[in-house]
């Protein structure tokens, strides 16, 4: 006699299937059987351009909630007439190759979502998508994936755990995602989607199909200790270190990040610059707590379409505030849940030494179905600096319908340092508004008062700054079947730039066109006219110079690889007038990269860039600045070798040359003019160099061990005798600053 709770349990899984799903074994090869309980998709229409017609080449997919994890299958159709391009890439590289990619909000809210990308070749990008559609891909996740081909197409599986991310607590046992799929086919750019969403419209994260599946839970607790030695060949000494980082979910609305002595990236290397403004650069952060979950932390804030935010987490563990290297975290913690309808997180990290800063930030949301409300608290102790400061900030977000969506933030900051206070607020609003036919508009405004701060634990560009863009957009699809192009998306934006005490910096109009080739390429073209103004940041607050109109004008193209043609070439090239000589005296700026494949798992990349710039307007202390005539040379040149699917070699070369010639020296005056001075300006000359060769074998996800030797420099020299960027350019092969072989080895525990 059988079992009575067998036949329970068998026929509650007869009426209810889904929630009964079977485990999906992710092999890239789609088992009819094991999906026969998906949702079946069919209905792609193309994204790429734009026009949401039938796909040339079919594609099919299904997804299905596992206990495991949400699981995805495409099938697509690629007969041999379609090339198929699958070259090898590192995590969360770029490159023309073929591509499927699921878009996921857990939620459903349109507030946070994950992007997870497979290649032909089986190699990966995940990245976080934030405000509708900001994407970050420093955030690495453990998600499974695998592909297959065949003479007619090829396939690929993923299955993504619940744990991932966190989630809010389902409702009657069902969870209601936000979903996209989509392909991509390199050879001819098209990209076919369900929904027809695409990510360069104002409304996409909460435009995607709302699916409901049954709810599954899971458990993690992740450990993932690390050690790292380094030898230094220049300072004849050795170092060894050790940290761990942790990962507890206990439930879908509950997650805990921590991390002791974290590894601050010693085997990515950020890209050289060379850096005279009064703006800092800004640099990626791809330490694995500080990804984690980091999204939801991620309040864009500041000028538009650029990096300001309100937390910088490379801030912490950054320049130390006695200037002497770098700081020393010691612990850093991070939760994410939610409760009662409402989402939280707080992130706190400590730096344990007297000179050390203590960071701490508490963010909740709520999300309606139209409507959602945030807000932020931050705090930075810097006891060295005798300074606190603190900064709220509240958001929110607006979708009435398909057509209109309204996002804005105020921000305030209160920052007390050895007995001064200072006070001061900011806004922001996004306008977009889709006409149809392919118009559209969007009104942006932004306001920075004189005194806000916001860089003890963010970044921002500038603060005392007012803004206003109108922008204009058309999207072009229905080109002509023997047009190179697939589609053009043109954008008309015109705006005004004021100081928050009334200076005027400049009017500007703007036009651009962004185009997709039928071979796979694209093209960008942009042209800017700014009136003239005035610059009220080259001086550090020594003056405001009045400057000339501004011309800027660029162009980018890549040519893909074709058929057995084994090059590939982006090209960049730019005119750029803003010294005080006006729109006639503009650097010229011309960058090639040519990238030739030996296979599908050798690539060699080398870009040269040089530019000539007869009037660079610097700087150089006080009230004072100085044009100068100025050659840039640099390569950025690399290997990469994907051994097998857990090896990889990388080689990476970068040098830059800088020679600068002085021409005029010139004091601000009160009224805000150019005086020229017989003042002597020395000429100054500058070199970089940064080599890297890496060896990574992955152990298991998530868990690497590295081998990387590490050579690099720089000099800057003033007042020698003139002798061309190319002598600058040659010679930074010879810096050697430091030399350093480093091992590292960390393992992820699942327990």
């Amino acid at each position: 006699m059988r079992n009575p709770l067998f036949v329970s349990l068998s026929a509650a899984c007869a009426v209810l299937a889904a929630p009964c799903a079977h485990a999906v074994e992710i092999d890239g090869r789609i088992d009819p059987q094991e999906w026969s309980q998906a949702q079946h998709i069919e209905d792609f229409r193309l994204t790429q351009p734009l026009s949401r017609e039938a796909a040339s080449q079919p594609t099919q997919a299904w997804m299905m909630a596992t206990p495991e994890g949400l699981a995805i299958a495409f099938r697509n159709q690629q007969p041999a007439g379609v090339p198929r391009l699958r070259q090898h890439t590192e995590r969360d590289g770029d490159g023309t190759v073929d591509r499927v990619n699921l878009y996921v909000d857990f939620d459903g809210d349109g507030r946070m979502g994950y992007n997870f990308t497979v290649t032909l070749a089986n190699s990966i990008t995940d990245a976080t998508i934030t405000s509708e559609n900001q994407f970050n891909n420093d955030w690495d996740g453990d998600w499974r994936h695998a592909t297959s081909e065949d003479e007619e197409g090829w396939s690929a599986e993923m299955l993504i755990p619940w744990h991932i991310a966190p989630m809010r607590k389902a409702d009657g046992g069902n969870r209601t995602l936000g979903i996209q799929l989509d392909r991509v086919i390199a050879s001819t750019g098209e990209r076919t989607s369900w929904p027809a969403v695409h990510y360069t419209q104002a409304r996409y994260l909460s435009a995607f199909n709302r699916v409901q599946m049954p709810a599954y839970g899971q458990t993690l607790l992740a450990i993932t200790p690390y050690v790292v030695g380094v030898q230094d060949a220049v300072k004849h000494g050795s170092d060894f270190d050790g940290g761990l980082d942790l990962f507890w979910k206990p439930s879908g609305k509950f997650q805990l990040s921590a991390t002791l002595n974290p590894d601050f990236g010693q085997v990515e290397s950020d890209e050289l610059t060379v850096n005279f403004s009064a703006t800092e650069t800004f640099f990626s952060d791809k330490r694995p707590f500080f990804t984690e979950n980091q999204s939801f932390f991620d309040v864009p804030f500041g000028s538009y379409n650029s990096n300001s935010r309100l937390i910088y987490t490379r801030r912490v563990g950054g320049g130390r505030d006695d200037g002497e290297g770098s700081g020393d975290v010691t612990a850093a913690l991070k939760l994410n849940g939610s409760a009662a309808g409402f989402n939280y997180g707080l992130f706190a990290a400590s730096e344990g030494d007297e000179i050390g800063r203590d960071f701490y930030a508490a963010r909740v949301t709520r999300d309606f179905d139209r409507y959602g409300l945030g807000a932020m608290v931050t705090q930075v102790d810097r006891p060295f600096l005798d300074r606190q400061a603190n900064v709220y900030e509240f958001d929110q977000r607006w979708t009435p319908n398909p057509q209109w969506s309204i996002r804005g933030a105020v921000v305030a900051s209160d920052v007390e340092q050895a007995g001064r206070s200072f006070r001061d607020s900011g806004g922001q609003v996004r306008i977009d508004y889709d006409m149809g036919k392919g118009w559209r508009q969007q009104l942006y405004g932004l306001h920075l008062g004189k005194d806000l701060m916001l860089n003890d634990f963010g970044y921002l560009e500038r603060n005392n700054f007012n803004y206003l863009r109108y922008d204009l957009g058309r999207r072009v699809t229905d080109l002509p079947d023997d047009s190179a192009y697939s589609s053009h998306d043109w954008h008309y934006a015109v705006s005004r730039r004021y100081s928050d005490d009334g200076v005027h910096i400049a009017d500007a109009f703007a036009v651009n066109r962004r185009s997709d080739l039928r071979n796979g390429g694209r093209e960008f073209i942009e042209a800017a006219l700014w009136t003239s103004g005035h610059d009220d940041l080259i001086t550090r607050g020594n003056g405001v110079l009045r400057v000339p109109a501004k011309l800027f004008m660029t162009y980018e193209g890549l040519r893909p690889r074709q058929g057995d043609n084994p090059w590939s070439l982006y090209t960049e090239a730019g005119y750029s007038a803003e010294g005080l000589g006006g729109v006639d005296e503009g650097e010229l700026r011309l960058y090639l990269e040519p990238n030739y494949q030996f296979s599908d798992r050798m690539l060699l990349f080398a870009g040269v860039e040089y530019s000539h710039n007869p009037d660079w307007l610097l700087w150089r202390q006080g009230n004072r600045v100085a044009s100068f005539r100025a050659d840039f040379l640099s390569l950025n040149a690399g290997l990469q070798w994907f051994i097998d699917d857990k090896q990889e070699l990388r080689l990476r070369l970068e040098t830059i040359g800088v020679d600068a010639r002085a021409r005029q020296a010139y004091r601000v005056a009160s009224d805000g003019r150019a005086l020229a001075v017989a003042e002597e300006i020395p000429d100054f000359r500058v070199r970089n160099l940064g080599f890297q060769v890496r060896y990574r074998y992955e152990l298991a996800p998530l868990s690497y061990l590295y081998v990387a030797y590490v050579r690099g420099g720089e000099m800057f020299e003033e007042g020698m005798q003139h002798d061309g960027v190319g002598r600058q350019f040659r010679d930074a092969f010879d810096l050697r600053d430091s030399e350093q072989l480093l091992v590292k080895l960390s393992y992820r525990f699942e327990i």
